[in-house]
């Protein structure tokens, strides 16, 4: 089977430019300005949608190399962010933006565990490393307009 997981990134990487677009732009707006709810939850739309694309990634990626070990459980934790991220996306705007930052976050630490083959080894040895810096950053922009409210 062909290696995707420099497609993978370098599209994950291409998905992040929208969210770091729409985290600047409602940043920049005044907080009672209504069109700064509207950016908020566009970018809480966007990261979700982002959070689903990257537990889909794992899922394949896990599931391409299953004779390893631990993949149910990988499977089970990219399932509980898809169903975070769908759930995400009804809430109010600061609600789904700190829990979608909290989810980014608990993605690095997993991708660590990943790293530290507490969790199966993803192949190549550096998609771990890449997803995990990815993951911290995406997790700032979405809650750098909460935190500058």
């Amino acid at each position: 089977m062909p290696d995707f997981s420099l497609a993978f990134a370098i599209s994950a990487l291409a998905f992040s430019c929208g969210v770091i677009w729409l985290s600047s732009q409602a940043t920049n707006m005044e907080p009672s300005n209504p069109n700064r709810l509207i950016t908020e939850l566009r970018l809480a739309q966007y990261a979700a949608l982002l959070m689903v694309l990257t537990a889909g990634v794992y899922i394949g990626l896990v599931l391409s190399q299953e004779q390893q070990p631990r993949v149910e459980l990988d499977v089970a934790l990219s399932t509980g962010f898809i169903l975070l991220a769908a759930i995400a996306i009804t809430w109010v705007p600061e609600k789904a933006l700190t829990t979608l930052a909290v989810a980014w976050t608990a993605h690095a630490i997993i991708d660590l565990g990943h790293i530290a083959e507490l969790l199966s080894p993803i192949r190549p040895s550096w998609y771990p490393t890449t997803c995990a810096l990815h993951d911290v950053v995406l997790a700032g922009f979405c809650y750098l307009p909460v935190w500058r409210r």
